[in-house]
């Protein structure tokens, strides 16, 4: 029989400490799984190691872009290499051949631009005044003022902001030291890289190719070929366009007058080719610059002229050369270039053409095409009026059978 409520409440007066034990007994407690404090020590650690990546990738971002540099460097010239090589030379010492013929044309063409500025620069400082003259004179005729070349100056030279900038440009000389040191350290650290991607391309190779199966050797070995052949193409299309570009300025600039005619066409040939998006309004520039102290309106004919030659070089002139050598549309060379501005900068902007097309023949070698089928709307004619889908699509079933 089991108790009653009236029962229970009486054994709890009769013995009240049994009833305190009982409500107070404590309830078994939830256990921690086994697995949890390693989860836990695991996602801490992967944390961590997350980090720690982070942190090693920031701090070599510098070096990974130059020797990402180096490495489409070493594949612009192994070209030359693999052809002294295979007359005998050494490749180490055809790859310090072809650096030493860089390095001289460099050295020359700096030399020259170099001796042509000063000069420049002395012949301007020399014409100042008259230049300052000439512009006084031309606003008291139109606007009817008094200016004095003699106030101007001295207003120019007792400024609060050219005082400010002389001040600020004297408390920077350390820091365009250290910016010109490093630019130097960096040029060596590419130079030597590409050194060794270029020398010892083969030994690289087989490297390479000892940690992967077979069939992935053949992969490798067909990408590493055709990102030679597309670099070199690159380099190539570049080099004749800025030929081109450089003969043509240079008939202009001789028909106009303009001192150093040569280098400044030069110039203008390889600024405008080898650096990307802003090469052409960087080029054109000094040309201008000089123009004007021979003759102002033969700045404004440069000008004229530089802005025409772009559009015929842009429509016309690289569809044409790169369509030989790169084999890449004009609208995703371009794209090509603003994705890689927009990731690396001016090292994306440089590398970004060959990297695009290698990856195009790359993928074109595996990606199976078909036959097109003969439709107006694929071969851009205009359709045929009167006939209508289901005709079209039993003639296409006609013809198949």
């Amino acid at each position: 029989m089991a108790p009653t409520e009236e029962t229970l409440s009486a054994d709890a007066d009769d013995n009240p400490s049994a009833a305190r034990v009982s409500s107070e007994s404590p309830q078994p407690a939830a256990r921690m799984p086994r697995w949890l404090p390693r989860a836990m020590v695991l996602a801490l650690a992967l944390v961590a190691c997350f980090r720690l990546a982070t942190w090693a990738f920031d701090q070599l971002t510098g070096l990974l872009l130059n020797i990402l540099i180096a490495f489409f460097l070493a594949l612009a010239i192994e070209p030359a290499v693999d052809r002294m090589a295979a007359r005998g030379m050494r490749r180490g010492l055809a790859t310090g051949l072809v650096f030493l013929a860089i390095l001289v044309g460099t050295a020359g063409f700096f030399t020259l631009l170099g001796s042509m500025l000063a000069d420049q620069i002395i012949t301007m400082v020399q014409d100042f005044p008259k230049y300052l003259d000439d512009v006084v004179s031309w606003i008291n005729d139109t606007f009817h003022t008094h200016l004095s070349r003699l106030e101007i100056q001295d207003s120019l030279l007792h400024s609060d902001w050219l005082q400010s900038y002389v001040k600020n440009s004297a408390d920077n000389v350390l820091d365009v030291s250290a910016q010109v040191l490093g630019g130097l350290f960096k040029t060596l650290t590419v130079t030597l890289f590409a050194f060794y991607f270029a020398a010892d391309g083969p030994r690289l190779r087989r490297a390479l190719c000892s940690v992967l199966p077979p069939t992935r050797q053949v992969e490798v070995l067909r990408a590493w070929e055709i990102a030679v052949a597309k670099t070199g193409g690159y380099i190539y299309s570049r080099g004749l366009m800025a030929l081109i570009s450089g003969v043509a300025h240079y008939i202009l600039l001789e028909a106009l007058g303009v001192p150093y005619a040569p280098a400044l066409a030069v110039w203008v040939g390889l600024i405008s080719q080898f650096i990307p998006t802003i090469g052409t309004y960087l080029a054109g520039a000094l040309p201008m610059l000089i123009a004007f102290t021979i003759e102002p309106w033969y700045a404004l004919w440069v000008l004229i002229f530089v802005v025409i030659y772009q559009q015929f070089e842009n429509y016309l002139l690289q569809p044409r050369i790169t369509a030989r050598t790169v084999d890449i549309h004009p609208a995703v060379s371009f794209g090509s270039v603003i994705a890689g501005t927009a990731l690396l900068g001016a090292v994306g902007a440089l590398i970004a053409i060959p990297a695009t097309a290698t990856l195009q023949a790359f993928l074109g070698a595996y990606i199976k095409r078909y036959d097109v089928t003969d439709d107006p709307r694929v071969h851009g004619r205009a359709r045929r009026r009167g006939v209508s889908a289901l005709a079209r699509m039993r003639a296409a079933l006609a013809r198949r059978g």
